[in-house]
């Protein structure tokens, strides 16, 4: 064996199989809002590994927020809102975090919920758009957003892997509604499937 050395590249990244963009809605700013998502800013999108590590060490863990605040990961091209195309015939899991649990599990639940999905750890990757957030006073909500809620099984088995990432308890449940029905029903809807 000669004397050569081989070092390993520390400057190399780690792509992802998709870019995925960090966004930041604080609705409860100075200024009156008139529509939804005035207030939704677009903060960073990133391609690889390292670049996520480097976002998520630099902003703020959602036990940190301020109430009524959320953030949203989605797939670059996505935007989160229900309007937008791929969103528009889908729906979203929904974990209510319990305000009994420690913060510290809230932060830690929604960073095992976005290694999975940059990592593409889901049963359906293809269904999946994105995920949310949402820092309220009565009860904090991590949802995972889904392409097409018509699909039984597809949503069934993210709801599963969602369930499963969290680590949660067999009787901790989580809830999908549909997109639609939450515009057209609002506070009426009711869940279409339960995990």
């Amino acid at each position: 064996m000669s004397g050569t050395q081989i070092s390993p590249d520390f400057c190399k990244k780690h792509p992802l199989q998709n870019n995925w963009t960090l966004w930041f809605d604080n609705p409860n700013g100075s200024r009156k809002q008139t529509t939804w998502g005035q207030t939704l800013r677009s903060v960073y999108t990133f391609d690889s590994i390292e670049d996520f590590w480097c976002l998520y060490n630099k902003i703020l863990s959602p036990s940190k927020l301020i109430m009524g605040t959320d953030f949203h990961l989605f797939k670059e091209g996505i935007e989160p809102k229900w309007e937008d195309e791929n969103c528009a015939s889908g729906g979203k899991w929904t974990y209510l975090f319990p305000k009994s649990r420690s913060v510290g599990e809230l932060d830690e639940y929604w960073l095992k919920l976005l290694l999975a999905m940059i990592g593409e750890q889901f049963s359906e990757p293809n269904e999946i758009c994105g995920a949310v957030i949402s820092i309220r006073q009565k009860q904090h909500r991590i949802a995972l957003w889904t392409k097409t809620s018509s699909n039984e099984a597809h949503q069934l088995a993210v709801g599963r892997s969602f369930k499963t990432i969290l680590g949660l308890a067999e009787n901790d449940k989580i809830l999908y509604m549909v997109h639609d029905d939450a515009i057209r029903l609002e506070r009426k809807a009711k869940e279409r499937y339960t995990v």
